[in-house]
């Protein structure tokens, strides 16, 4: 197994990010693969130190996607291969096409509906719009997990609470968009000349090229 190279510092993860191609946030199925596995633990969500959490945004530049992306938890996607990973977690189709042929729910269908007349919004916003409140509607966290996982939304970024001297504070809120509204639709297609299956091969290979022991029950977990 090739071990990834220690990451601490923010241009460190981009630079990594564009070399391998994607990266799990937390540690993954595959023993190694993922951002916690390589950053060391003086940087790892430690009180007052600037570490992973505050990486994961800094290097949201336009040319690295966030999400959910891999089973169920955050991770990157670089730009380079935004068009196999789309092509492969889409199979192929477009939302419209996903959702008539039973891929995608209307909860599902609300959401890309909102952020397509609305543009990206934040979590907060398009809850509210989506009609998630007290008394409306419920598992907005599944949905937009499942969205993600699927390609068809991102984190575009992360935005704060400011107190009256302008600091901020709290967590930060997810501005949630359409891939293509955070990248372009020439980068979201760029595979449409393979097949879906192809794009998972693709995926599959670099994988294997920085861990060649990893099994394909674990490829299965993590591409899926």
């Amino acid at each position: 197994m090739k071990a990834l190279a220690s990451i601490t510092n923010e241009a460190q993860l981009a630079a990594l990010i564009h070399e391998i191609g994607f990266l799990p946030m937390f540690s993954s199925c595959i023993p190694g693969f993922s951002l916690e596995d390589c950053t060391p633990q003086s940087h790892w969500f430690v009180e007052g130190v600037v570490g992973a959490w505050e990486w994961r945004e800094s290097v949201l530049d336009g040319t690295i996607a966030y999400g959910k992306f891999f089973d169920k938890k955050a991770g990157f996607v670089d730009k380079a291969w935004l068009g196999d990973f789309c092509n492969h977690r889409r199979d192929g189709y477009d939302f419209e096409g996903f959702f008539e042929d039973g891929f995608a729910s209307y909860k599902s269908k609300a959401i890309v509906e909102t952020l397509q007349r609305q543009g990206p919004m934040l979590s907060r916003l398009l809850k509210e719009a989506c009609g998630y409140r007290e008394g409306g509607e419920k598992g907005f966290d599944g949905v937009i997990t499942q969205l993600q996982m699927q390609s068809f939304v991102t984190i575009e970024a992360f935005e704060y609470t400011r107190d009256r001297f302008g600091r901020p504070y709290g967590w930060g809120l997810s501005r949630y968009a359409l891939m293509e509204q955070a990248f372009s639709e020439e980068a979201v297609n760029a595979a449409d000349s393979r097949s879906p299956a192809e794009s998972r091969a693709r995926m599959k290979a670099q994988i294997l090229s920085l861990f060649p022991a990893a099994s394909e029950k674990q490829l299965d977990r993590l591409l899926h």
